[in-house]
């Protein structure tokens, strides 16, 4: 049996100091007790079944979204906390080394070893050389004359630490990636170029809502104050709002025996929720539709044309699929029910939305079935833009079962019990990735925003165990932005180009050839 929880007068006042309540304290000790169980996949969601192909219609849909968007309140959401330290990871590895050789550095044939030879030899082509060239110079060195030297340590050490550009200690998002005639744009700044295609209101007003760690919040701000308006026309302006994950949303972590974990100076040890948390920023925001993309997944503007086309075409998609939701929400909210018109809506769901239906529902009195309708379809909506599953890690599109209901998810692999060789073949036979593109519609049918918290499937979330002050510890995260943090929404996955989707997560990715632009 577990020893009983004990949480002082001390940790509650901690907890208290960051908006966390004894409540919720106790639910989070229960659920490292308890574990999380795993996700139970039915079956893979394909083309078909589960989702959506439209390219046929892409155009109807991108016109659809161009009339009606003019009359909604569009933001783009761009969860921006990322640390570049993870792009460069093996590049730092070998900078602490004292001696940075080429010849060492072959002879060692490491993955850490190898990408940093491929770095150097191919450092022209990085959009922040400019930046890197100027760094050296101001301390009289010459970025050529290192390089036949075989001086990489102190290459590395300007591109990476605070006496150059600092960039294993800044945000992903400040990075330059792409090259243009007239300098180099960081990933914030080409996310503003998108913005000003499929999140401008009618009064040419551009919405884009950041979530930045803050620690780097005035770094961001001056980054993005100073550049956006190299970005818009005389007819446009950028609304530009930021948000920090909130400190209420952070975790405790707990011992071997589900106590809660103090440091060595007897202070309760709390992390960050993980992107889950996000769900209260997004939750903040004022708006119909919200556009959620990664700050890393951005392009030079060369291949721009189709990340617009599919965007706007999966905002048609919903603006479209939404305006049937509201239709039958207000019939159901106004009239007493027909047959007719209840069985019209089963199908609706069935056949739309790919709701499952409790066998014997349509025997149900009218009055029960109605209700059981109004609250399926009275809920936060979301279309989601999956690719096709290249081996890329991350999450994908299954039908599920859970708490006795079946719905399609975006599950990571965390969540399932790949020792079991029924769940990790269902698991293996994915053919398609999250590539997290989603448009949310956030309010409902009076207009009036959800609240996104109601709709929060705790059972998926994630226990990790980690070490602090050479002790074990078990570290909570709550249910991921776009997988249980979004899983009672309405939930449709339409298949979208490989191409849209080009993250950067190591510095390499950049030399890909959808990062190195041409013009």
């Amino acid at each position: 049996m577990s020893p009983k929880i004990q949480i002082s007068e001390e940790i509650i006042s901690q907890l208290n100091q960051k908006g966390i309540n004894e409540e919720i304290a106790l639910s989070q000790i229960e659920t490292f007790k308890n574990g999380i169980p795993y996700t139970e996949l039915l079956r893979p969601c394909t083309v078909g079944d589960g989702i959506e192909n439209i390219d046929d219609s892409v155009e109807k849909y991108i016109q659809i979204y161009d009339q009606e968007s003019v009359n909604k309140n569009v933001i783009k959401f761009v969860p921006a906390s990322g640390a570049a330290s993870r792009m460069f990871k093996e590049l730092l590895s070998i900078s602490i080394r004292d001696n940075v050789n080429k010849n060492d550095l072959i002879n060692d044939n490491t993955k850490e070893s190898n990408i940093f030879l491929k770095f150097i030899d191919n450092i022209e082509k990085f959009a922040f050389l400019d930046d890197l060239i100027a760094s050296l110079s101001g301390d009289g060195l010459d970025l050529e004359t290192l390089l036949n030297e075989g001086n990489y340590k102190e290459i590395a050490q300007y591109t990476l630490g605070a006496k150059g550009l600092n960039y294993s200690n800044l945000p992903k998002g400040i990075i330059e990636f792409h090259k243009y005639e007239n300098g180099a744009r960081t990933a914030f700044e080409e996310h503003l170029v998108e913005a000003k295609v499929y999140s401008k209101a009618g009064d040419g007003t551009c919405r884009v809502h950041f979530t930045v760690s803050p620690e780097h919040m005035d770094r961001v701000k001056t980054l993005i104050n100073g550049k956006s308006g190299l970005y818009k026309d005389d007819n446009e302006q950028f609304d530009i709002s930021y948000s920090i994950q909130k400190p209420s949303t952070d975790t405790l972590a707990v011992d071997m025996n589900n106590q809660p974990f103090l440091d060595n100076d007897g202070r309760l040890v709390l992390r960050p929720g993980g992107h889950g948390a996000l769900i209260e920023n997004l939750n903040d925001l004022d708006c119909d539709i919200a556009f959620i993309k990664n700050i890393d997944n951005v392009v030079p503007d060369r291949l721009k044309e189709i990340t617009y086309s599919y965007k706007k075409a999966l905002g048609g998609y919903l603006l479209d699929i939404q305006a049937k939701i509201f239709e039958y929400l207000k019939r159901l909210d106004g009239e007493t029910s027909s047959d007719q018109l209840l069985e019209e809506i089963d199908a609706f769901m069935q056949n739309q939305l790919k709701i499952q239906l409790p066998q014997g529902s349509s025997g149900w009195p009218n009055q029960r079935r109605k209700d059981f309708a109004f609250s399926k379809l009275n809920r936060p909506l979301r279309v989601c833009g999956v690719v096709k599953n290249v081996g890329e890690p991350g999450g994908g599109p299954f039908w599920i079962t859970s708490r006795g209901q079946v719905s399609r998810q975006i599950v990571e692999s965390a969540q399932v019990n790949l020792e079991s060789l029924e769940q990790k073949a269902i698991w293996e036979s994915s053919t398609h990735f999250n590539p997290v593109d989603l448009i949310c519609g956030l309010k409902d049918y009076n207009g009036t925003s959800f609240d996104l918290r109601k709709y929060v499937d705790t059972d998926m979330g994630f226990i990790s165990y980690k070490s602090k002050d050479g002790r074990e510890l078990k570290a909570l995260e709550l249910p991921g932005l776009w997988n249980g943090a979004m899983a009672d929404w309405i939930s449709i996955f339409i298949e979208v180009p490989l191409i849209t989707f080009n993250p950067v997560k190591g510095v390499l990715d950049l030399l890909r050839d959808e990062h190195q632009n041409s013009e």
